[in-house]
């Protein structure tokens, strides 16, 4: 994917984002301390009413608890310094689009672009209506588009206010499935383009597994784990191994499309292969390995239907309740690739499996999905 000119402002020098915060609001504390990389999205996930939209709240400056919050090397809050919501350069996209309604989509965009506090713009309209795919919308009104348009005009207009930051406080949570699957492609498309940080709000870990990078996970106002999205999927500690769909998502580039639809995916120096007509040859993405879709074999079968046989090391097995286990795998332990198998317990039994043994993880080419 190409990314239009201008888009990618420069932040590689600055440090992270951090937050660390505690105070009470009515009946409901929060104490929470976390950084957040300067690029990528950081989601924040958990239940109804565990703290992540007044987290985010808190860094747009729109709440106020006590507490410190830097954004790469400037302060927006320490101590008695606390920077108003108007000084602060960020996008925020809320549930509901709330756009004008007597403004069109381009005079919508305009108006983001007066928002902006700096007389240099890295982004520019063009380049938000191609990334968007805005282009036969521009002239309609608001009431003349879908859940999925407005709300992809609303991040559009927030990314014009030239933002060091992009807040999304749950952004797809009023779509309906099919708003949401229209809307999803775009978000990837955000996702490899900007490097604007985006720190995002939700409670859908299908969507997290779509787009986050880091992921800061919260229960009752406490942070419960904070760090990479895939060290957190495969954390026997955390709940996610323990969900039926349970899966890992690693970061993957596309290396060859054959005629046959196959594509072959390097994961970090490993050939992995997927069935998939829209993914392009040099393109980034992130593939999903459901542990339900991974069995084990002590030796490689050679006459198979089955197209990825991959040679893994067993660095943990984790019982999941009576008759499962989870077992933990690492293509490289020098570098983060852990994934899961689901299995029974007689088959771990049957086949004697150990912590420290390389065995071949079994993954059809059907069952990965490409993201991105």
């Amino acid at each position: 994917m190409v990314s239009p000119a201008g888009i990618v402002p420069d932040v590689a020098s600055e440090k992270a984002i951090q937050v660390r915060l505690a105070g009470s609001l009515g009946g409901f504390t929060l104490d929470v301390d976390f950084q957040a990389p300067m690029r990528g999205v950081t989601a924040l996930f958990g239940p109804s009413g565990c703290g992540k939209t007044t987290i985010l709240r808190c860094i747009a400056g729109l709440q106020k608890l006590p507490g410190h919050i830097t954004v790469g090397t400037e302060p927006w809050q320490d101590g008695a310094r606390f920077l108003p919501p108007h000084k602060r350069a960020i996008g925020y996209v809320f549930q509901e689009p709330s756009l004008f309604p007597h403004l069109s989509v381009r005079q919508n965009l305009a108006y983001g672009e007066r928002r902006a506090k700096t007389p240099h713009k890295a982004i520019h309209v063009d380049d938000v209506v191609t990334l968007l795919g805005l282009t036969h919308l521009v002239d309609r009104d608001p009431a003349h588009l879908s859940g999925g348009e407005r709300q992809r005009v609303s991040i559009g207009r927030a990314l014009l206010s030239q933002p060091r930051l992009l807040l999304m406080d749950e952004p797809l949570s009023a779509l309906d499935r099919m708003a949401k699957d229209e809307i999803l492609p775009y978000l990837e498309t955000l996702h490899a383009n900007l490097s604007i940080p985006i720190i995002l709000v939700s409670h859908d870990i299908a969507e997290v597994e779509r787009l986050a990078d880091h992921l800061v996970v919260l229960q009752a106002g406490r942070i419960v784990s904070s760090g990479p999205l895939n060290d957190a999927l495969t954390n026997p500690q955390l709940p996610f191994a323990q969900e039926r769909d349970s899966a890992a998502v690693l970061p993957a580039t596309v290396v060859q499309k054959d005629d046959d639809g196959i594509v072959t995916l390097d994961v970090l120096g490993t050939p992995l292969f997927v069935v998939d007509h829209a993914l392009e040859v040099g393109h980034d993405v992130r593939v999903r390995i459901a542990a339900s879709d991974v069995s084990l074999a002590r030796d490689r079968a050679e006459q198979s239907s089955i197209l990825n046989l991959l040679p893994a090391r067993i660095v943990g097995i984790d019982a999941v309740g009576n008759t499962e286990a989870n077992v933990r795998l690492t293509l490289d332990e020098q570098r983060n690739t852990e994934f899961m198998a689901r299995v029974s317990q007689r088959s771990l039994n049957r086949l004697n499996l150990h912590v420290g043994e390389t065995v071949v993880a079994q993954i059809k080419g059907v069952s990965c999905t490409a993201i991105g």
